[in-house]
């Protein structure tokens, strides 16, 4: 027999948060890691490109201060998710208040880069 009264899950907005997580840190991290991290010190860039007042413009324009903030906060709900799951595949059943600290820490890391980058402008 179907159940016409379903129990309602959560699960659906964390798996959303944890797939667009994945998605951000396989496709963009790495481009971003090369721009910053490889072409930057090695003077493949202008010198100018990477000055302060610029990064700065760039990281207070909303379209950058959403692009920092993705960058920080979508991994960290991903790996959460991975935290969390992982526990219970490893027989530590620690129930609602894993799951609960699991993403109270990946809510704060959004919430630190938020107020960060709003506080640049």
């Amino acid at each position: 027999m179907i159940n016409s009264k379903p129990k309602r899950s959560d699960e659906p907005v964390w798996w959303s948060l944890f797939g667009a997580g994945g998605t951000w840190f396989a496709m963009l991290t790495p481009v971003t890691i090369f721009v910053l991290g490889v072409m930057g010190p090695l003077g493949m860039l202008d010198a100018d490109a990477l000055s302060y007042d610029r990064v700065a413009g760039f990281a207070t324009n909303i379209i950058g201060a959403l692009f920092v903030i993705a960058t920080i906060a979508l991994p960290m709900w991903h790996a959460m998710h991975r935290v969390h799951h992982g526990m219970h595949d490893l027989k530590i059943h620690t129930g609602v208040v894993g799951k609960i600290l699991c993403y109270a820490i990946a809510f704060a890391a959004t919430a630190i880069a938020a107020i960060f980058v709003f506080m640049l402008g």
